[in-house]
């Protein structure tokens, strides 16, 4: 099996931008009203929130455009930027594929590490699709799975499936 790449699907980066724009307008304007008025706690822990916000969205999106998994014909290897970890198809025990707000989160779990994934989900406002987020190969990588690690259905309870080696 020769080794395939797959990525995420990114989502745009409107939210980060408006998050950043928010808290540097909000900043700027404390920074004026500081000179000739007080500042209230509110404001103050409103602006920390608007900060958070960005970073956490700028987090977000770094790790997503650093995401890769990588299945060839020794294992599975996933990276984010923040964490790696390679599996052999051996080394692979259980695998869950559960509900998630935007399509479904797979649980990979080996002997000693472990690592989880989304399937493709649309973000829909006002019944329009604003953007897509998760792996759009997410089946596929899935069977390769659990045709590589010998894995088979063993439990289903409503939306969630749990899977075992053979």
């Amino acid at each position: 099996m020769e080794m395939r790449e797959f990525r995420p699907e990114l989502m745009p980066r409107r939210g980060e931008w408006t998050a950043w724009a928010l808290a540097l307008v909000a900043g700027v304007g404390m920074f004026l009203l500081k000179q000739v008025w007080f500042i209230p706690l509110w404001a103050w822990i409103f602006w920390a929130f608007l900060l958070f916000s960005g970073a956490s969205i700028s987090l977000g999106n770094w790790m997503d455009r650093n995401t890769v998994i990588r299945l060839g014909s020794q294992g599975v290897q996933f990276k984010n930027g923040v964490r790696r970890t390679d599996l052999l198809w051996s080394d692979i025990q259980k695998v869950a594929v559960l509900p998630a707000r935007f399509g479904q989160t797979v649980q990979v779990i080996g002997h000693d590490s472990h690592f989880e994934f989304n399937t493709v989900g649309e973000v829909r406002f006002q019944g329009e699709v604003r953007g897509r987020t998760g792996f759009a190969e997410g089946r596929q990588i899935l069977e390769v799975i659990f045709r590589e690690a010998n894995m088979h259905l063993v439990e289903q309870s409503q939306e969630a499936y749990y899977y075992a080696r053979g």
